[in-house]
């Protein structure tokens, strides 16, 4: 498991958490959200957004909107997972 984001925001009405990434993420990964240490879900990732343009893949310093499974709090670290 690599930690490669942090949610700063998430729009509840859209279930769109935005990320900055520390890491290298990409359409297919299968990633997991966890907060103050506890797992909350798993997903794979549907979708990358960049400045409302979508892309298969981003890396290190972007920040990335993402459609999640269930609502996130700001601070949520994310893995990838395998």
């Amino acid at each position: 498991m690599f930690k490669i984001g942090k949610v700063t925001h998430f729009y509840d009405k859209l279930n769109v958490a935005i990320i900055a990434l520390d890491g290298t993420i990409s359409v297919g990964d299968k990633i997991k959200f966890v907060h103050s240490g506890k797992d909350l879900f798993e997903q794979t990732v549907e979708s990358i957004q960049i400045e409302h343009e979508k892309k298969d893949t981003a890396g290190k310093g972007s920040v990335i909107g993402l459609k999640t499974n269930e609502a996130v709090k700001e601070g949520t670290e994310v893995y990838r997972i395998g």
